[in-house]
C-alpha cells in the first residue's frame, strides 16, 4: 500500500518475497538520504532530506550535519538542538567535535540505528527513525544517514513508538534494526539497485558505499509483533530510470572521459532495464506460487487478488462466467452483451465499504457494448488506459443503469485483462490504480496479462474438478437408494458421508428390499477405489443384487452369482459385500459375507452389543472362492448394524480397535434411530479419527431396528387349485379381517384378493396356492403358486374377457410387485390400513 507521493530516490518499500504487513502499514515511505564527510559536513542531501529536515540542498550541502539533523547518537553528540532551540536527548555518543574520523573510530565504527524527536514550526513535533553507516574507502564520505518519518506509517504524524490506544484504535510500535544476509534471500538483487537512493554520485561512489552498506546488515524496521520486514528503495516508479539516466548524461557531458562517461550510462540504463524485466518475472514467479493451493474456486481468486494488491494494482475485481461457478460447460461462441458475469471479488486499499455498496460480490450482471471490459471479453486481449479521464469516466458510468461508478474510477489508471484457457474466456479482472501512483504502461499490460494468463488455467482446473465432482456426485447420489424407513417388520435408518480425500466419490452402497414372505433383504457394499469408475461399479453391482434378490436367490448363491458377474465385466472389478436376510416371522437373520467387516447386534433384553462370527469370505471379483451362509437367531427389538470399512478403518491402526469402539458405540441408548446413527458417526470420528487428518474414505451406515411380526399377526391358509377357491379366499379374508378389528378394510381386500388368487389358480399345475395376510402398518397380502411365469399388465379392449385383474390390484393397492421363488412366483400387494389401526400398532411395539 502506497502512503504520499512517488519521489523516485525519496521512497522505499518493502523487498518481494518478505511478508509485509497489509493495511494500516504503507509498504513504502519517504526515506531522506545524507551523507557526511569526515569533517562532520553534509556532502550529499536528497530531496526526502529537504522534505524531513526543512533546509534545502544549497543550505544544507557544506553545513554541519549535527545542525541539521536530530540524529546525535549517529553523529557522535550527546544533544542536538532543533530549529526551535529545544533539546532532544537521543542516547550517549562520544564528546563533539569538528573531526568525524575520531567519532568513527569509537561508537560509530559500527552501524546504528535509534528514534529521535525533533520539532518544526510547520508540523509541530515529528517523531524520526534514522539508520546510520559508517563508510572507510578513498572518497571523503564518511557516514551514511538514512532517515524516515514514523508518522508516515499511519500517514499521520505523533508519536508512534509508544503502544496504547486513539480514538479507540490501537497503535502500533515500530523500531528501526539492522538485518543480517541470511535473513533475505534476496540481498543480491538488492545489491543492484540500492545505489539508486544516491542519484548524484558516481556509480564507483555509489558501488562502493553500497558494498559497506550491505556489509554491515540492511535496514529494517522492527513491529510489537517482532515481525521484520526490510526497507529498500522503490524500484516500481518507471520514470525514476528516464531520470536516472538524464542525471548521468548530463554529468557525463562535463567528465574529463566523455566516453567512458558514455560507456557507463550505457551499462547502468541496461542493468536498470534488466532489473526492471528480472523484478516482473520474480513477481510473476511468486504468484504463481501462490495460487492454485486448492481446486477451490473461491479460494483460488481469493488468492489471485491477494497476490496483486496493493502490490501490482489498488483495486482488483474479477469476473467470472457464471458457468464457470458452476462448474459447467460453455456455449458456441464468444461471450456478447447477455452473457451473465458473477462478481466473486473485490480486493482493494481504500477505506473499508467505500466498494461494497456499488459493486457487492456476488452480484451477476451483463456488460454493455460500449465499454472497455466488454472489448476485453470479446478479443481475449488485455485493455489499457493510462488515465481515466473524467469526461471517459462518465461516458463508461453511463452504460450502467444501476449504480454510478464514475467516483471510484475517475482519474484512476486500468487495465483490463482476460483470465482465458484453452482459447476460452472465463472471466477478466479489472485493475485499478490511485491518481498519486504511477500509470499502468505496456510493461505493465504485459505482466498482467501472464498473470491473468496463469490464473486462467489455475480457475479452468478448479472449474473442471467442480464440473466432474458434481458429476460424479450425481451419478453417485442417483445411485444410492431412497430407503423407506419402515419395512415390515423393521425400522432402518442410514448415513452416507462422502470421502474428504481429493475424488470424494466412492463406491460404498448400502439397500434394502422387499422380499416374499414379508422377509428383507440388508445390503451394504464398498467398491475398491474412488472416482467415477468405483460409483459407475457401485452401480452395477447395486442393480445386480436387486435383480437376483427379485428372484428370491439365496444368501450365499447371490454372492456366488456376484462375484461370477463382476469377473465377466473386467479384470478390476472389486468389492466386498454383506448381504442379510431379516425373516421377522421366525425372527432369525441369514447372512453372507464376501470380505466384508461383520456387522454388530445391539440385543433388546440387556443392551449388549456383539460382533456377529461370520466366515470371511473372498471379496467380490476374486473369483473361485465359495460363499457360507449362516443363520443368527434375534428377538424384537434387537438392532442390526452394518457399516462400511471407512467408518472403523485408520491407515496405521489395527482395524480391530475401530470395530470394538464400533460395537461400544452402538450399544449406546438412543431416542430414535436417526439419533442411533448420529451417536455412532460422532463416536467413531472423535474415537478414530482425532489428530490424524480426519477421516478420509465414504462411509456408508445402515442400521435396521428388528421389530419382528408375532404370530397373531399373521394368516395363512392353503387353497387347492380350484376356480371355486376364490369364493373361499374372500370369505377367509372378511372373517379375518373381523377378527384383527379391520372391517372398514374388508372390502377392498376382498376385491384384490379374489383377482390375485384368481389369476394363482388359473395358472398353477400342480400341488396348491398360499394365501397369506399379515398385520403390521400395512396389510400384506401375499399369494404363491408353482408357475414361474410372472404376470404383467396388459392393455385391454371392450372386446376382451380377461387382462383386468392387475389392472384392478394396481389402481387400488398402496404397493404391489411380483418375484420368483425357488418353487415358483409369488404376486404380493399392501393395502393402506386405518389411521387408528396404524398408531395402535406402533404403540404396541
Amino acid at each position: 500500500m502506497e502512503r504520499g507521493p512517488s519521489h523516485g530516490d525519496d521512497m522505499v518499500s518493502a523487498v518481494p518475497g518478505v511478508p509485509t504487513p497489509r493495511d494500516p502499514e504503507p509498504g513504502r515511505i519517504p526515506l531522506a538520504v545524507v551523507v557526511v564527510d569526515a569533517r562532520g559536513l553534509v556532502s550529499h542531501w536528497s530531496r526526502g532530506a529537504r522534505r524531513l529536515f526543512g533546509p534545502s540542498r544549497e543550505d544544507a550541502v557544506g553545513a554541519p550535519a549535527v545542525e541539521l539533523m536530530p540524529v546525535s547518537g549517529a553523529l557522535g553528540s550527546d544533544e542536538w538542538r532543533g530549529p526551535d532551540g529545544d533539546e532532544e536527548p537521543d542516547g550517549p555518543g562520544p564528546d563533539p567535535g569538528p573531526d568525524l574520523e575520531s567519532a568513527l573510530g569509537g561508537e560509530t565504527s559500527y552501524p546504528r540505528a535509534g528514534r529521535a524527536r525533533m520539532a518544526t514550526p510547520e508540523r509541530g513535533q515529528v517523531d524520526i527513525l534514522w539508520w546510520a553507516y559508517p563508510l572507510v574507502g578513498p572518497g571523503a564520505e564518511r557516514l551514511l544517514v538514512l532517515a524516515a518519518d514514523a508518522g508516515q506509517l499511519h500517514g499521520e504524524g505523533g508519536e508512534e513508538g509508544e503502544a496504547g490506544a486513539q480514538g479507540g484504535r490501537e497503535r502500533e510500535r515500530y523500531a528501526p534494526g539492522f538485518a543480517l544476509h541470511t535473513d533475505f534471500p534476496g540481498f543480491e538483487e538488492l545489491a543492484r539497485r540500492l545505489p539508486e537512493i544516491l542519484p548524484s554520485m558516481s556509480p564507483q561512489e555509489s558501488a562502493r558505499i553500497v558494498s559497506q552498506v550491505l556489509e554491515l546488515g540492511y535496514p529494517v524496521l522492527e513491529i510489537s509483533q517482532q515481525e521484520r520486514f526490510p526497507v529498500t528503495p522503490d524500484w516500481g516508479v518507471p520514470r525514476r530510470v528516464e531520470r536516472r539516466a538524464r542525471l548521468l548524461r548530463a554529468a557525463s557531458a562535463s567528465a574529463a572521459d566523455p566516453r567512458a562517461a558514455e560507456a557507463a550510462t550505457a551499462e547502468l540504463e541496461s542493468d536498470l532495464e534488466y532489473a526492471a524485466v528480472r523484478e516482473r518475472l520474480e513477481f510473476l514467479n511468486e504468484v504463481s506460487g501462490r495460487i492454485g493451493s486448492s481446486l477451490d474456486l473461491a479460494r483460488t481468486i481469493q488468492e489471485v487478488s491477494e497476490a496483486v494488491v496493493p502490490r501490482f494494482t489498488d483495486v482488483a475485481g474479477t469476473y467470472l462466467r457464471e458457468q464457470v461457478i458452476a462448474g459447467e460447460g460453455f456455449p458456441d461462441g464468444p461471450p456478447d452483451t447477455t452473457t451473465m458475469w458473477h462478481r466473486v471479488a473485490v480486493e482493494h486499499n481504500d477505506e473499508p465499504g467505500r466498494w461494497d455498496d456499488v459493486v457487492p460480490v456476488g452480484e451477476s450482471m451483463p456488460f454493455p457494448a460500449h465499454t472497455p471490459f466488454f472489448q476485453c471479453m470479446t478479443t481475449g486481449e488485455p485493455v489499457l488506459i493510462p488515465r481515466i479521464s473524467e469526461q471517459m469516466g462518465n461516458a463508461i458510468a453511463a452504460q450502467f443503469d444501476k449504480r454510478d461508478i464514475s467516483p471510484l474510477i475517475n482519474l484512476r489508471s486500468m487495465l483490463v485483462v482476460p483470465l482465458k484457457a484453452r482459447n476460452v474466456v472465463l472471466g477478466f479482472m479489472i485493475l485499478l490504480r490511485h491518481p498519486e501512483r504511477a500509470e499502468f504502461n505496456d510493461m505493465d499490460r504485459v505482466t498482467g496479462a501472464e498473470l491473468a494468463a496463469r490464473a486462467g488455467l489455475v480457475l479452468d482446473n478448479a472449474r473442471m474438478y467442480t464440473y466432474q465432482e458434481n458429476v460424479a456426485e450425481t451419478l453417485q447420489d442417483s445411485m444410492l437408494p431412497h430407503i423407506e424407513p419402515r419395512m415390515a417388520g423393521c425400522d432402518t435408518a442410514t448415513r452416507y458421508l462422502p470421502g474428504t480425500r481429493l475424488g470424494r466419490v466412492g463406491g460404498d452402497w448400502f439397500d434394502t428390499i422387499k422380499l416374499p414372505g414379508s422377509r428383507t433383504a440388508l445390503v451394504v457394499g464398498d467398491v475398491m477405489g474412488h472416482g467415477l469408475n468405483s460409483a459407475a461399479m457401485m452401480g452395477q453391482l447395486r442393480t445386480a443384487v436387486q435383480t437376483m434378490a427379485a428372484i428370491d436367490m439365496q444368501p450365499a448363491q447371490l454372492l456366488r452369482s456376484l462375484d461370477d458377474l463382476a469377473q465377466r465385466l473386467g479384470d478390476n472389478y472389486l468389492a466386498t459385500c454383506l448381504y442379510v436376510v431379516y425373516d421377522p416371522i421366525e425372527s432369525r437373520l441369514t447372512l453372507a459375507n464376501a470380505g466384508h467387516i461383520p456387522p454388530v447386534v445391539v440385543r433388546a433384553a440387556d443392551g449388549r452389543s456383539e460382533l456377529l462370527d461370520l466366515p470371511t469370505g473372498a471379496p467380490i471379483g476374486v473369483g473361485g472362492v465359495p460363499f457360507e451362509a449362516v443363520t443368527v437367531p434375534v428377538a424384537p427389538g434387537d438392532r442390526l448394524v452394518l457399516c462400511t470399512d471407512g467408518l472403523v478403518e485408520v491407515r496405521g491402526e489395527d482395524i480391530g480397535v475401530g470395530l470394538a469402539a464400533l460395537a461400544e458405540s452402538a450399544a449406546h441408548p438412543a431416542a430414535s434411530m436417526d439419533d442411533a446413527c448420529d451417536t455412532i458417526i460422532r463416536a467413531l470420528a472423535a474415537t478414530l479419527n482425532a489428530g490424524r487428518g480426519g477421516r478420509k474414505d465414504d462411509v456408508a451406515l445402515l442400521m435396521a431396528r428388528l421389530n419382528g411380526i408375532e404370530r397373531a399377526d399373521v394368516a395363512e391358509w392353503r387353497l387347492p387349485i380350484a376356480a371355486s377357491e376364490a369364493s373361499r379366499a374372500r370369505r377367509l379374508v372378511r372373517d379375518q379381517l373381523a377378527d384383527w378389528g379391520l372391517e372398514s378394510a374388508a372390502d377392498t381386500a376382498e376385491l384384490l384378493v379374489s383377482e390375485v388368487v384368481t389369476n394363482a389358480v388359473r395358472h398353477a399345475h400342480t400341488q396348491h396356492v398360499v394365501l397369506r395376510l399379515v398385520r403390521t402398518d400395512a396389510l400384506l397380502c401375499e399369494v404363491s403358486d408353482d408357475d414361474h411365469s410372472l404376470p404383467q399388465l396388459l392393455s385391454v379392449t371392450d372386446e376382451d374377457e380377461y387382462g383386468r385383474g392387475l389392472r384392478v390390484v394396481s389402481r387400488l393397492a398402496r404397493e404391489w410387485g411380483t418375484s420368483r421363488t425357488a418353487t415358483g412366483k409369488t404376486v404380493w400387494f399392501e393395502q393402506t390400513l386405518p389411521r387408528t389401526h396404524r398408531g395402535s400398532r406402533s404403540n404396541k411395539r
